[in-house]
């Protein structure tokens, strides 16, 4: 008797009737959240966030919408996670706060999770449960395993999911990488196991399903990173992820091995760099990690920086870096910045921007499209069709994509030998219901979006709500600036208009401060900073906001406006 028979004979009376529910993470890239059903129990895999498009002003990310959860918080029973990125944990701090559940996942996913929690503030004790491979836990009616798979973050697991029914396989992210960096294979043996005792249903990563062949393996990354080392004789600045761990692990060993001292920069980079050295994920020699102060010291070809920024945000290290707005690295002829990182899809403009200012320091840029300086940590087509010949599932449903990734996916199925009807690709809210007589598109659930501003505003209507409390309390203050197109040279203002606040009140001598703040610090930024626009606004923004600060205690909107003439 397999596991599944065991269960369906300690639940004969249950009802033979399996849901599975998306509520983000199809047709799109983050918000992974899906939901699984069996009579009155209910688990929620991942939770997942997405980053704003540019069309969403005043959005810092966006979240499931968990109305669904919230009408049935009586039957779930807890949160499973399957790795520690934020599109698929980042919603956490605002779904335990209303939905105080378990949270089960591995070591690292969870001290990041307690990470991000305490960030927010989080006041309630959230119920965090460690797991590890090859762990099972039961949770009613559902049983859980958790399965090692390679990916581009350390901890990373895929998930059987046992139920009367039968079992179900939902991959996570994954690749097949035959030569992880910290020797830890993904567990063949297991998903042949599930493929062996029959498999009811596989929901698998469908992020690189349109791309041909098999991912390379993290260690690709290491022989680039020796070619580059071996002839530059600069410092060496290499911008990644913060939660690439591997990518991390590496850099450090390639500056040990050519005996630089390393030194980070980054919040997010300093804070999982020192959870992944205390839980053992991480080996860094003795006196190899120096702190930023002593860099003054290092002759440059001593030295590897490791920082945050691949993605050009506008007030990332790397963006001040790259426009000598960082307090202790200035860029200079003989740098080698490297980053190593996927232009995610909407950020191609900010990083070539980045990328210039860089490049007019003088500093040699290696990035995806010139080096072989990053790897996906997703699975190709080959690797798809594997899994799916070692998994053999009855019925198939592609996650983790946009639509036309669903798509590429569901045709692998099909030449995978999977039955065209068997073939599910879902939108979120899709209600996709399996029994006994086989399989049922149930209608659909509410599902959507939740847009958040800062920490705490659970909604769009509370983001409008908010600005109007705060315009009405503090007020607007608008900074105009005009900028002749050619020369770059401010022909206009600044300019200081305010409605609803102080200015108002008080001499003139308050209003001519600013205004010389302003101009002081368009004054003394790069030429080349005037040319970006978005750079200069976050600039003067960031400025006036101190200055108002420290000097009157008020917060109003600031409003940067820049006029290229």
């Amino acid at each position: 008797m397999n596991q599944a028979e065991a269960i369906r004979s300690a639940y004969p009376e249950s009802p033979a009737r399996l849901s599975v529910i998306p509520l983000g993470g199809v047709e799109e890239i983050g918000l992974n959240m899906t939901v699984f059903e069996y009579g009155q129990d209910m688990i929620v895999v991942d939770a997942g966030l997405m980053f704003p498009e540019e069309d969403m002003l005043g959005v810092d990310f966006v979240i499931p919408d968990i109305t669904y959860l919230l009408e049935n918080r009586d039957r779930l029973r807890a949160i499973i996670l399957t790795h520690g990125h934020e599109d698929h944990t980042g919603a956490l701090p605002f779904v335990l706060r209303a939905l105080p559940v378990p949270v089960y996942g591995t070591p690292l996913t969870l001290a990041l999770v307690q990470q991000k929690l305490r960030e927010y503030e989080f006041d309630e004790e959230a119920v965090l449960i460690p797991v590890q491979p090859r762990d099972v836990i039961t949770i009613g009616a559902i049983t859980v395993e958790f399965i090692r798979v390679t990916h581009s973050i350390v901890d990373g697991v895929a998930l059987g999911i046992k139920t009367p029914l039968g079992s179900i396989i939902h991959t996570g992210d994954f690749k097949l990488d035959p030569t992880p960096v910290d020797g830890e294979l993904m567990d063949f043996h297991t998903f042949s196991r599930y493929g062996e005792e029959g498999t009811l249903l596989m929901l698998s990563d469908s992020t690189n399903a349109g791309k041909g062949g098999f991912t390379f393996s993290e260690k690709e990354v290491r022989r680039a990173f020796e070619d580059i080392l071996a002839k530059k004789h600069g410092r060496i600045i290499i911008a990644t992820f913060a939660s690439n761990i591997h990518r991390i692990q590496q850099a450090i060993d390639v500056a040990v091995q050519f005996g630089r001292k390393v030194f980070m920069c980054g919040r997010s980079m300093l804070s999982n760099a020192q959870i992944a050295l205390e839980l053992g994920y991480l080996k860094i020699p003795e006196k190899t990690w120096l702190t930023i102060d002593r860099l003054k010291d290092m002759p440059d070809n001593e030295v590897v920086i490791l920082t945050t920024g691949s993605q050009g945000e506008p007030m990332s290290v790397l963006s001040r870096i790259a426009t000598d707005e960082h307090k202790h690295i200035t860029i200079r002829e003989g740098d080698t910045v490297i980053l190593s990182a996927k232009m995610i899809p909407g950020n191609e403009r900010s990083i070539g921007r980045i990328i210039n200012h860089l490049m007019m320091r003088g500093a040699d840029v290696k990035y995806e499209k010139t080096s072989e300086i990053h790897v996906s940590g997703h699975a190709s087509k080959e690797e798809l069709k594997l899994m799916m010949n070692i998994v053999r599932p009855r019925y198939f449903v592609p996650i983790h994509g946009e639509y036309r990734h669903l798509s590429f996916h569901a045709r692998l199925a099909e030449k995978s030998a999977i039955l065209k009807e068997n073939i599910f690709i879902l939108g979120n809210g899709s209600v996709l219901e399996l029994s006994e007589s086989g399989p049922t598109m149930a209608g659909k659930v509410h599902a959507g979006r939740i847009f958040i501003d800062g920490k705490g505003a659970p909604s769009v209507e509370d983001i409008v709500l908010r600005d109007r409390r705060r315009l009405g309390h503090d007020g607007i203050v608008i900074v105009l600036v005009g900028i002749e197109k050619k020369t770059r040279q401010v022909i206009i203002g600044p300019e200081i208009i305010s409605r609803g606040f102080v200015f108002e009140d008080v001499s003139q001598d308050i209003i001519n401060e600013v205004r010389d703040l302003m101009t002081q610090t368009i004054m003394t930024v790069e030429e080349d900073v005037i040319a970006d626009v978005s750079l200069l606004q976050a600039k003067l923004r960031s400025r006036l906001k101190k200055y108002l600060r420290d000097t009157m205690d008020r917060y109003p909107m600031i409003m940067p406006i820049i006029l290229e003439v």
